[in-house]
C-alpha cells in the first residue's frame, strides 16, 4: 500500500501527467501551489491477491478519538516523531494565522477532530480559527476572519475541509478569488484533488494508452493491479452493464466518502435507469475484508494518511452492513498493528 502511495506521488510530479489531463481539469486546478495535500487518505480493501484501492480522500479524517486522545499508531522504523508532531509538520511554518474551514463547520461529524487540530497548532504559537466560508471576508489585501480577541485576522492559510474541492460554488467565490490572486494559500488545494483524488483519475488510469505514454510497462501494471477496473458509465453499453451489474459498484464522480454509492448486486432497474450517466463512474466490486471483534463479524478497510509521499498515520475502519458506516454498535476507527511478516 505504501509502495502504491509513492507510485502515485511520482506520477503526480510528471509534467506529462498534468499535460495529458489539461483538457478536463478546471481552471483552479491549473494553479500549482507546489505543496503536497495535507492528510490525503488512501482507502484500501484487503484481498487474497493484495490490497485494492477504493478511493483517494482529499481531506481524510479519523485520527482523533476524543478526550485529548489520538488513535494509537504502530511502531514503524521510519517514524522518529510522534503522531501529533507529524500532523503539525504538514502545516507550513509561515502559516501563523490559520482558518480551518468547512461548510456549516460546527455541524460536521468531524468537528471535534478539527478542534483538536486547532489545539495542536495553537500549542505551536499559531492563531487558529474554525470557520464556515461565510465567516471569512475578502479585502483588497487578502482574506480576513475574526481573531480570538475580536480583532480581524488576516489569514496566511486555510486548512480546507470543505468538499467543493474545485471552489465552484457561489459560497466559495471569495475564497476562489483570493486563491487565484495568490492572496491566501489553501490546502488541500484544487490541484491536489484534480490529479489524484478526483474519481475521474481512476478512469484515466484504466484508459488505454494514457499511462503507457508516460510510464514503464511494469509501473502501469502495478498501478492497475491495485486500482480495480474503473470506467465512466457514459462510455459503456448500458444494457451490457445492467447484465453484469453484480460485478460493479456505481459511484457519483463528484462525491466522496461513500455518499450516493450503489452496489450493482442490489440496484433495481428503475434506480439504475435514474443514474446520472455523465456523472457516474463504475468500479469493479471488491468486497471488504472481514474481522471478528468481541465475537461479532465486521467489515474492514485500511486508510493510509499521507503528506505527499510521506506516510503520516494508519487507521482501520470497522463496520457492519454493505456500505461503510459507523451507525452500528461497535463500529468505528480501529488502530492497526503492523507485524514483521
Amino acid at each position: 500500500m505504501h509502495d502504491f502511495v509513492q507510485s502515485m506521488w511520482r506520477l503526480k510530479q510528471l509534467p506529462a501527467y498534468a499535460q495529458g489531463l489539461k483538457d478536463v481539469l478546471p481552471a483552479t486546478a491549473g494553479i500549482d501551489p507546489g505543496a503536497p495535500g495535507i492528510l490525503m487518505g488512501y482507502d484500501f480493501h484487503l484481498t487474497e491477491s493484495g490490497p485494492q484501492l477504493i478511493e483517494i480522500n482529499n481531506n481524510a479524517g479519523g485520527l482523533f478519538m476524543g478526550a485529548h486522545q489520538w488513535l494509537p499508531q504502530p511502531d514503524l522504523a521510519g517514524w522518529s516523531e510522534s503522531l501529533v508532531r507529524r500532523v503539525c509538520r504538514m502545516f507550513p511554518e509561515h502559516w501563523r494565522h490559520i482558518a480551518i474551514m468547512d461548510e456549516q463547520i460546527t455541524e460536521q461529524f468531524m468537528y471535534p477532530e478539527m478542534l483538536a487540530y486547532a489545539e495542536l497548532l495553537r500549542m505551536e504559537g499559531r492563531q487558529v480559527v474554525l470557520l464556515s466560508p461565510e465567516d471569512i471576508h475578502l479585502a483588497a489585501d487578502g482574506l480576513y476572519a475574526g481573531g480570538v480577541n475580536g480583532e480581524k485576522l488576516r489569514l496566511d492559510g486555510i486548512y480546507n475541509r470543505h468538499t467543493d474541492f474545485y471552489l465552484e460554488s457561489p459560497q466559495l467565490a471569495h475564497i476562489r478569488s483570493a486563491f487565484e490572486s495568490k492572496l491566501v494559500q489553501l490546502n488541500p488545494h484544487p490541484r491536489s484533488y484534480a490529479l489524484l483524488g478526483d474519481k475521474g483519475r481512476m478512469v484515466d488510469w484504466w484508459r488505454d494508452g494514457f499511462l503507457e505514454a508516460m510510464l514503464p510497462s511494469e509501473d502501469v501494471a502495478f498501478i492497475r493491479s491495485v486500482v480495480p477496473e474503473t470506467r465512466r458509465l457514459s462510455d459503456m453499453d448500458a444494457d451490457v452493464v445492467w447484465d453484469e451489474r453484480k460485478n460493479w459498484v456505481f459511484k457519483p464522480a463528484a462525491r466522496h466518502g461513500g455518499k450516493g454509492v450503489l452496489l450493482g448486486k442490489g440496484v433495481s432497474r428503475k434506480r439504475f435507469a435514474e443514474l446520472d450517466v455523465a456523472d457516474t463512474v463504475m468500479q469493479r466490486f471488491v468486497p471488504a475484508s472481514e474481522i471478528t471483534l468481541n465475537g461479532e463479524t465486521f467489515r474492514l478497510d485500511i486508510r493510509l494518511f499521507t503528506h505527499g509521499p510521506e506516510l503520516v498515520a494508519l487507521a482501520g475502519r470497522a463496520w457492519q452492513g454493505q456500505m461503510t458506516n459507523f451507525r452500528s454498535e461497535g463500529s468505528g476507527w480501529v488502530s492497526i498493528d503492523v507485524g514483521d511478516s
